[in-house]
C-alpha cells in the first residue's frame, strides 16, 4: 500500500497562497463591522468578504479558495 503525503496549505489552496505572497491579507473570524466570517484585503482595503455563517472552517477555506482564485484571474490576469 502506497505511504500517503500530507498536503501542505499551499498546495490544498494554491490561490490563497498566491494571495498572501503578492497581494496582501486574510482574515478568518466573524466580524461585526462586515458581518463576515472571512476577509480578503490589498493595501486598498477589503476586496472580497464571505458569508456570514458557514457549516465548518473547510467551508470557509473552500469558499474562499475559489473566490481568491477567480479574483486574481479576472482582475490581476493571473492563471
Amino acid at each position: 500500500m502506497p505511504k500517503q503525503t500530507a498536503q501542505t496549505a499551499s498546495e490544498k489552496h494554491p490561490g490563497m497562497a498566491r494571495w498572501l505572497v503578492a497581494h496582501g491579507t486574510i482574515e478568518f473570524g466573524y466580524c461585526p463591522n462586515t458581518r463576515s466570517a472571512v476577509r480578503v484585503l490589498d493595501e486598498g482595503g477589503l476586496v472580497w468578504q464571505g458569508r456570514r455563517n458557514y457549516r465548518s472552517f473547510a467551508a470557509v477555506l473552500a469558499d474562499c479558495e475559489a473566490n481568491v482564485s477567480r479574483l486574481l484571474r479576472e482582475e490581476y490576469n493571473e492563471r
